[in-house]
């Protein structure tokens, strides 16, 4: 669901991305690797993408291009490179669709946290919840900004009552 709701989210603004293929292929490696308790899957999961990148004969610019990408989803701090920006914001379009869709989105993660008792899980998703409200913006590109922002605030302050 989440790499499907990533393709077409991409592909509305893709006449704005300078390099899809290397947007893409970020797009299809940057959870390839995830482990609930690791805290490196972002790391890992650009090596498995350079890795087939290398198998490819992919350019070197463009490796380490989409080695950024990937690395960025760990932070989501905006980018001076607009294509990562892209990459974020299409990687964060779930919590600005309506709340049916967000709700099953959010409990698909808990799910995945299912190793750690409540008593842990939820102060550790209110922190993750907490941080993306401080942002000045959650989306870092107008197209998202626009379309997403003020459902996906109002998600997560949804989401946040849930967690007392």
């Amino acid at each position: 669901m989440h790499l499907q709701n990533m393709c077409y989210e991409l592909q509305i603004v893709k006449p704005l991305i300078a390099d899809h293929d290397t947007v893409m292929f970020a797009l299809f490696y940057h959870d390839i690797v995830y482990k609930a308790t690791a805290k490196n899957n972002e790391e890992k999961s650009a090596e498995k993408a350079i890795e087939v990148l290398n198998f490819l004969n992919y350019p070197e610019e463009k490796k380490l291009l989409c080695a950024q990408h990937i690395l960025a989803t760990k932070s989501h701090d905006t980018s001076s490179n607009a294509d990562t920006n892209f990459l974020l914001d299409a990687d964060m379009s779930i919590p600005g669709k309506p709340w049916p869709e967000y709700e099953a989105y959010f409990k698909a993660v808990c799910k995945e946290y299912a190793i750690y008792p409540d008593f842990l899980y939820n102060p550790g998703r209110r922190k993750v919840l907490h941080y993306f409200l401080s942002m000045d913006a959650i989306y870092k590109t107008p197209e998202f900004k626009d379309r997403y922002e003020k459902v996906a605030r109002t998600n997560i302050e949804k989401e946040l009552l849930l967690y007392h």
